[in-house]
């Protein structure tokens, strides 16, 4: 019997490819969106059957005929324009549980989409999902609320599943040119130059987007156990890396380029403001932490990261050349997801609940790439 599942946000970086990668594996899959990134497209994506609808806006009967949700849909960075983080981060939360109930109310098993940044900061140990959390940003410490709240509806028969993903890099349709992996990568290739608009010190773990859509899979082929809520971080131990460590993974991948520092010379205003990370501070990232993937290996025996992130990059670095990737692709604003926001919301096309203005027909704003 085939599996259907709903997968929120399925126009986005994750979304693109899970879905197809669902399909490719069996799957029956239908996606909802808000649209804010259908039309910001590097190549053409797999067409998955998709309703452009906010995540907020799912009703009960949308999931008529669903074995799983996989929550994909979010705000995933800063506030922007003159937004408080509660405007931006509280719907989520809100929506996120809703949907829950209605899961936990028809009997459809739910995975949500956390990250591994709730961590915040950490020593030299790896931290494990037990650890305590110290989210150092709204987007994390929003992630870790709606855990919480999926840990409350948890009981013998609603088990979600709670996915903290280290930070993701690699191709996808809709691509993220504001991850780090992906950035230096698209740079080095487009310019010739690694730029860092930090000293680079700060760790991170990294997981290639291939990897989330095994570790998806894994879940949704899981045997529903009354387990409560589950927790697992996805990534590999072994791909903790300092983000310099990076930057020489992806010097060595694209031969002749540089590493610099954003603050040591003078940068053209679009590409300063495209790398620029508001959260970095005198270039200081306190943002530091280790984690381990040892949990993911015994609940899911199958799950195992491919190849080794040096071997990822050179593939992505190929992926991007044969793309024929140019300085102007890298620099468009539809593979940034704050930038991409900030100027429909600027323009009038979202309003300040971070919705559609309804008197901007949908359509037409939805396939506006930049």
């Amino acid at each position: 019997m085939t599996t259907t599942v709903l997968v929120t946000g399925s126009l986005g970086y994750i979304g693109s490819r899970l879905t197809a990668s669902l399909m490719e594996h069996g799957f029956r899959c239908v996606g909802y969106d808000a649209g804010f990134f259908k039309g910001c497209t590097l190549f053409p994506p797999v067409e998955c059957p998709t309703r452009l609808i906010d995540a907020r806006d799912l009703q009960e009967r949308d999931l008529d005929g669903v074995d799983a949700v996989v929550h994909l849909a979010g705000i995933s960075n800063d506030p922007f324009g003159s937004l408080k983080p509660e405007a931006i981060y509280d719907p989520t939360r809100v929506y996120a549980l809703q949907i829950a109930r209605m899961c936990k109310q028809r009997g459809i098993r739910f995975i949500f989409a956390s990250s591994c940044s709730v961590y915040g900061v950490g020593d030299e140990a790896l931290v494990t999902e037990d650890a305590p959390t110290y989210p150092q940003t709204p987007y994390s410490l929003n992630k870790l609320q709606v855990e919480q709240g999926l840990r409350a509806l948890s009981d013998a028969r609603f088990c979600p599943i709670m996915l903290r993903f280290a930070t993701v890099f690699g191709l996808s349709p809709r691509m993220r040119f504001d991850l780090v992996i992906n950035m230096l990568a698209g740079m080095a290739v487009t310019t010739g130059r690694i730029l860092l608009n930090s000293n680079g010190k700060a760790w991170r773990p990294h997981v290639h987007l291939e990897d989330v859509c095994q570790a998806i899979r894994g879940c949704l082929e899981r045997p529903p156990r009354a387990d409560g809520g589950v927790v697992l971080n996805v990534g590999e131990t072994t791909h903790n890396l300092r983000i310099l460590d990076v930057a020489e993974l992806v010097k060595r991948c694209v031969p002749g380029c540089q590493i610099e520092f954003l603050k040591s010379r003078e940068e053209d205003s679009a590409l300063r403001e495209l790398i620029h990370d508001r959260k970095i501070q005198d270039g200081v990232d306190t943002r530091t932490y280790q984690v381990s993937f040892e949990r993911i290996k015994r609940v899911l025996p199958t799950f195992r990261c491919q190849p080794s992130v040096e071997a990822r990059i050179e593939e992505m670095v190929v992926q991007l050349r044969a793309l024929l990737l140019t300085k102007e692709q890298f620099k468009d604003i539809a593979f940034y997801r704050l930038q991409r926001l900030e100027v429909l919301f600027r323009e009038g096309r979202l309003t300040e609940d971070v919705r559609w203005n309804s008197r901007v027909p949908l359509e037409s704003v939805a396939e506006t790439a930049s």
